[in-house]
Parts: C-alpha cells; sequence; structure tokens
C-alpha cells in the first residue's frame, strides 16, 4: 500500500464506461441533481459506440404503419424466445420516447422529405406481426453511434457530470454484498483513486476481444463483467456470441446491416443470390444469427468466392450513388481503405465476424444487479447497462439496430432508478481497508509479474481457441476440446511477464489486466457453451441441431473459482409487465 499513493473521492453515483449507455446514464442522473463521476479509459468520444452504423429501432411509424407491440414480437422471436419479456416490453414501449429525446439533445438524424426523422429497414424487422418489412431503424446516415455518442457527450457535460478521463477501473468495492464503489488507476500520473459512490452503474462495454477475429475495437475487454466475477457474482448467458455476417474479409471491419437494409445482397462464388434458399420471405434482411450461418454453410460446402472460396461478395454496385453518398458514405470509405474496392462498381468481401455479446451481467429491467443466489434479489448499489448487462432483451440473438437504443432506453432507466433510490449528498459508509488492499495486492502483483510469458503470446492463444473452438457453428468434440485448451492460457498467468514496471501509461501493464479480464470470460463462455446441448439463436451446435425448449428455456449462469467454473440456470420471464401473462408462446422460427 505504501508504494501507491490512493486518493479518495466521494459520489452519489459512479459511472464506469463513457460509450452510449455511460453517457445517457451519466446526463439522466446529473439531471436529476445527483453528484456524478464518469470513469473511462480512453476519451469519452473514442468509446465503441462511435462504431455503430446503422441505426437505432424505435417503433416511429415515419415511413409507414408501425406499433411498438409489432417490434416486440420481433425482439422476442428474435432473441429464439430467450429474452426476458418484461424487460423487452420495457424496451419497446419506451423506444419512440427515447429517440425523440436524443433528436431534442441534438442528434442529427437523416430526415425524410417532410422533415421527419429518415428509418430504413433492419433485418428481423417486421410490421404485423411477421407479415411484412417494417422501416423502423432511425439513421444519421451510416454513423448513427457516431453522431449519439457525440451528443451526449456535450449534454454531459453540459450538465455538469465530472469525467475521470484515462482512468482504468480496477475492482468493486464491496462490503456485506453491497457495492460501495470502485478503485481506479490514474493512466497519466499513475495515482490510484478510491471513489466512493451509493451506486456504482457498470456501462464497460463488450468482450469481443477474447475472439481473434472481431468487429470489436482493442477496448472492448469487458472490465466490468471481470470485476463482477472476481467480486463472486455470476455472468449470464455468456454462450451467446453474435457474428455479424458482414466484416471485411481479411480485417473484420463492420459493414453495417444498413446496406443490405438499402438494397444491397449477398452472392456466393456461383453468384446465387442464396439467402434466397435459407429465408424465402426475409432473404438478406433474415436475422443475423440466419444470415451468418447461411454464409458459413456455403462457405464450407465449397460455394464461397475467391481464390480459396473463403468469403462472400456483398453486392451494392447496383444501387443508385447518391444512395450511397447521402446513406452510406462511411461504408464507401472503409470499403476503400480496408478492402481497395469502389462500392459503385465492385462488390466488397465480407465473412462472418464476432461483433457482439449477448451474455453479460444479469439485471432486471431497471438496471439492477441480480444476485440470482436462489432468488432474484438485487445486489444493492450496483447495476448494469449495455453490452456489459444481460437484462436480456436479446437472449440468443441480437436483432440489428436494438443495440443503440438498449443502450439509451437502460442507460436512461439506471438515471431513473438511482434517482428513486438515493438522497442527493447522502453520507458515505466507511469501507474496510481489507477491501482496498485485496485490489491493490492483485495489481502490484500483475505488475510485478516477472515470469517468461508474454501477454501477447497468452492472448494470442486465447483468441485462436476461442475462434476455431467457439466459432459460428459448434459440436461435442470442438467446445470440449475447447474447454481443456481455454485452460492453458488461463494457467499462463502464473508465468507471465511485464517489462513495463512504470505507473505512467504502462500499456504493458494495461493489456495485461485487459488479459485478466478477458480470459475469465473466455472460461465462462466456453463452459456455458459446452453446457447448452442444444442450437438456439447465436449458439448453433451441429450434435444438438434443434432448439430444446423443454431443457433449455433458460438463462445459463457462470459462476468463476479459478479455473473452475459453475454452471447454474435460471427461469426466463415468459410474462409480460402490462398484462402479467405469457404473450409470445415458443414456436418455430418461420422467416
Amino acid at each position: 500500500m505504501s508504494a501507491y499513493k490512493i486518493i479518495d473521492h466521494e459520489y452519489d453515483v459512479v459511472v464506469l464506461g463513457a460509450g452510449g449507455s455511460g453517457l445517457r446514464a451519466a446526463v439522466g442522473l446529473s439531471e436529476a441533481g445527483l453528484k456524478t463521476a464518469c470513469i473511462s479509459k480512453v476519451f469519452p468520444t473514442r468509446s465503441h459506440t462511435s462504431a455503430a452504423q446503422g441505426g437505432i429501432s424505435a417503433a416511429l411509424g415515419n415511413m409507414g404503419e408501425d406499433d411498438w407491440r409489432w417490434h416486440m414480437y420481433d425482439t422476442v422471436k428474435g432473441s429464439d424466445w430467450l429474452g426476458d419479456q418484461d424487460a423487452i416490453e420495457y424496451l419497446c414501449k419506451e423506444a419512440p420516447r427515447a429517440v425523440v429525446e436524443l433528436e431534442r439533445y441534438g442528434v442529427p438524424f437523416s430526415r425524410t422529405d417532410d422533415g421527419k426523422i429518415y428509418q430504413r429497414p433492419f433485418g428481423g424487422m417486421t410490421k404485423n406481426y411477421g407479415n411484412g418489412t417494417a422501416q423502423r431503424t432511425c439513421a444519421a446516415a451510416d454513423r448513427t453511434g457516431h453522431a449519439i455518442l457525440h451528443t451526449l457527450y456535450g449534454q454531459a457535460l453540459k450538465q455538469n457530470t465530472e469525467f475521470f478521463i484515462e482512468y482504468f477501473a480496477l475492482d468493486l468495492i464491496m462490503k456485506n454484498g453491497e457495492c460501495k464503489g470502485v478503485i481506479a488507476w490514474n493512466l497519466t500520473d499513475g495515482t490510484i483513486h478510491r471513489f466512493r459512490s451509493h451506486i456504482t452503474i457498470i456501462a464497460t462495454g463488450g468482450y469481443g476481444k477474447v475472439y481473434y477475429s472481431a468487429t470489436s475495437a482493442h477496448t472492448c475487454t469487458g472490465d466490468g463483467n471481470g470485476m463482477v466475477l472476481r467480486a463472486g457474482l455470476p455472468l449470464q448467458d455468456m454462450e451467446f456470441v453474435q457474428f455479424h455476417p458482414t466484416g471485411i474479409y481479411g480485417v473484420g471491419c463492420l459493414i453495417t446491416e444498413g446496406v443490405r437494409g438499402e438494397g444491397g445482397f449477398l452472392v456466393n462464388g456461383k453468384g446465387e443470390r442464396f439467402m434466397e434458399r435459407y429465408a424465402p420471405n426475409a432473404k438478406d434482411l433474415a436475422s443475423r444469427d440466419v444470415v451468418s450461418r447461411s454464409m458459413e454453410k456455403e462457405i464450407n460446402e465449397g460455394r464461397g468466392v475467391g481464390k480459396n472460396k473463403d468469403h462472400i461478395n456483398l453486392h451494392l454496385d447496383h444501387l443508385d450513388k447518391k444512395v450511397i453518398e447521402e446513406r452510406l458514405p462511411g461504408i464507401s470509405e472503409a470499403a476503400k481503405t480496408f478492402a481497395n474496392v469502389d462500392v459503385n462498381k465492385d462488390p466488397i468481401p465480407v465473412v462472418p465476424t464476432v461483433h457482439y455479446n449477448m451474455g453479460g451481467i444479469p439485471t432486471n429491467y431497471k438496471a439492477e444487479v441480480l444476485t440470482l443466489n436462489g432468488s432474484e434479489k438485487t445486489v444493492p448499489g450496483l447495476m448494469a447497462i449495455g453490452e456489459a448487462a444481460c437484462v436480456s432483451v436479446h437472449g440468443a440473438n441480437r436483432l440489428g439496430s436494438n443495440s443503440l437504443i438498449d443502450l439509451v432506453v437502460f442507460g436512461r432507466a439506471a438515471s431513473k432508478r438511482a434517482a428513486e433510490l438515493i438522497k442527493p449528498g447522502s453520507v458515505h459508509e466507511e469501507v474496510s481497508k481489507s477491501e482496498t488492499d485485496k485490489c491493490i495486492d492483485r495489481f502490484d502483483k500483475i505488475r510485478n509479474s516477472s515470469g517468461s510469458t508474454k501477454t501477447s503470446e497468452l492472448r494470442l492463444n486465447m483468441q485462436k481457441t476461442m475462434q476455431s473452438k467457439c466459432a459460428v457453428f459448434r459440436t461435442e468434440k470442438t467446445l470440449k476440446e475447447g474447454v481443456e485448451q481455454i485452460r492453458k492460457p488461463y494457467e499462463g498467468m502464473t508465468d507471465i511477464s511485464v517489462k513495463d514496471k512504470s505507473l505512467l501509461f504502462n500499456t504493458d501493464l494495461v493489456e495485461t489486466l485487459e488479459f485478466d479480464n478477458l480470459i475469465s470470460q473466455a472460461l465462462t463462455t466456453m463452459d456455458s457453451a459446452y453446457n447448452r446441448k442444444e442450437s438456439r439463436g447465436a449458439h448453433a451446435r451441429e450434435d444438438y441441431t434443434k432448439r430444446d425448449d423443454k431443457n433449455y428455456m433458460k438463462h445459463t449462469l457462470a459462476w468463476q473459482n479459478g479455473a473452475k467454473v459453475d454452471i447454474k440456470y435460471r427461469d426466463v420471464h415468459s410474462r409480460t409487465l402490462t398484462n402479467d401473462v405469457q404473450y409470445f408462446p415458443p414456436k418455430e422460427r418461420v422467416y
């Protein structure tokens, strides 16, 4: 302890992460008069929300008739019936209000000729309960996340949210099962900061970098999820990892579903629009799990594109040049930069690429973290939102454009609930020195690791194992091998090497701390996938090809204890908020 300078802070609420959900929560908290701190390891406008392209879903009805109930139907169905229907109802009912609120904050949405927010069609979004395509996805060209992020950061500054930028959150401060704050490392001066708060909101994003090929930024290491596991709490539905159908071949850079929403289509090596075979109704706008598996099947059966027949072509060269310039300028730019393709003349080479984590920290629709120790009691003082959380509105598979609305609806819900629970300026309890010592001891041990294995080597081993053993298609054999092999990089932590011992912008230490968070999530993901012996949503098993509602209509819970992962299950919420009845009974997928 004496080797580290510790600085104390007291806030009503601390938000970890400054992406879309973290900033929306921070804005609401500050508007409610709560003293709010927002901690981010990167500058807020560099958060990964800025990479979201296609749009944000809400049943506004600007481009034709729409209804929040249709949106709910699509989301429940898209989740392959694993989504919690009370949370999904809350999401879809609140979505129009949340988008209009964003517009009033200043988000520069694209416009129709009569000045309304422009909406485009997206995969799995229908009208009349599956009878026709809905134009439900509100867009700011193909830079929607970027527009939302910058707008919310401006609003947070306007509301006097206090930002701690380039701080790395290390661990939660827990006392008798309650969260009392968080400890963070200031990368710029090497000091350790202890934030005491009545509520801590985890908004640290997904953990896509457990995989080798992902659309995620290098910062997407699920740091909040790692902290939750170390606090003895479970993660939920970690086996459900979404592969986006269209990542640029060889690079992984995302090509938004909005391309297909504007009329783009996929073609195999024989020049066939193969999605007509797999999803005769929705075709290229089927949900992401269906399109990804269809592409993978075409490639595996030798109908891919190129010399090695290992990718698929995405055509938008038939679209009007004006449409591309106005609605897909970023895609045109990315295709030229990363694939050297002029989209007006040639197709973009694409392959399914890891994109989103449906699993995460289990919460209710008020964003409160659940203990799930035989009940659904909440953890006092702890909330989670965004991709870090598992509400669960996405269930086994997220529909495109439901991510951004998830961020703002539940970011807003967290701020509302916090305002109900906290009286501004309330006195903080003392936290024991032992909790701080435990965090500092772990930090110091990793910082002074003097083994012979580089962090980069262990990380690559982890990523390659996840990519090959827990991919689009899974089997008992590959998953069992994965369960064994993923333990090797975990055990390698005992021999890890951190060469740089400094405390100032020590990227070697940052990457090692991030790897420690990632490998825990890799363990829980692999074990959760091995234990779910069915196919559902993004979890596709070739040895258990059918959905098994009798045995697996339930959420997976995973606790980590060293190299051991304990698996339990909890029921899916199949009752709505409005009627307290089961709204949508399970049925077969129909596209």
